[in-house]
């Protein structure tokens, strides 16, 4: 890690020997549901969204991220930019004459340790309470109690998946007012139609982006509705 004073920048970079990238994979691979090659023994399956949720959360905080390699087999570089400190103009300032949103209580359930775990900082550094499930029945258990404003519900659950859990909980009478939202790493109209018929209020794919996630908190009722 290096700082540059002139470009009032700090510089974070990880170099690897591993296997490398083709150039046409170094293009794409801070999209979302990019992978490289995975018919390689030691590839881990996955939809491709690790690095699409990192290069959002770095530019949460007004920075970057790039990757370069000299092919395959010649290993890897990564680069993360941030402002450094002085550079950062205050969160007020970027957005004038915007309503400061209020905070929210946001319950997450989701298996993807990682993913819980950026969601749950990107909403706590926006000052809203937050608590994680990482299965259905936990997570359900976790709503009786927790009494959130919004769930964050991912689909692609192991056991009991999002769409039982929507229909748990919409069947539950202190749990049936809940704001549902799913997350998929497939949104299809089938599968948006699906998320409806389950009890979902909105059906959002997955890498969410910043801004969509702050408009559906905001769209979540501050007062618990009838039913709750």
């Amino acid at each position: 890690m290096e700082g540059d004073p002139e470009s009032k920048k700090a510089y974070i970079r990880v170099n690897d020997t591993g296997l490398g990238m083709s150039p046409e994979t170094v293009a794409t691979l801070f999209q979302p549901f990019m992978q490289a090659d995975v018919s390689l023994d030691h590839s881990a399956g996955g939809l491709g969204l690790g690095l699409a949720l990192v290069k959002d959360f770095v530019e949460l905080h007004g920075g970057g991220v790039s990757a370069k390699s000299a092919g395959i087999g010649q290993g890897a570089q990564f680069e993360i930019q941030l402002p450094l400190k002085e550079n950062i103009a205050p969160a007020a300032a970027s957005a004038p004459g915007k309503a400061v949103l209020a905070p929210r209580k946001v319950l997450i359930i989701e298996d993807n340790l990682d993913v819980a775990s950026m969601l749950q900082m990107v909403l706590e550094l926006k000052g809203h309470e937050v608590a994680v499930a990482h299965d259905g029945p936990s997570g359900i258990a976790m709503a009786r109690g927790f009494k959130p404003h919004i769930v964050l519900c991912d689909i692609g659950l192991p056991g009991m998946d999002g769409y039982e859990v929507a229909q748990s909980l919409r069947s539950d009478p202190e749990l049936k007012a809940l704001f549902l939202v799913a997350l998929s790493g497939y949104a299809m109209p089938a599968d948006l139609e699906k998320s409806l018929n389950a009890g979902f209020e909105r059906h959002i794919a997955k890498p969410i982006k910043l801004e969509l996630l702050e408009e559906l908190i905001e769209q979540a009722p501050l007062k618990h509705r009838s039913g709750l």
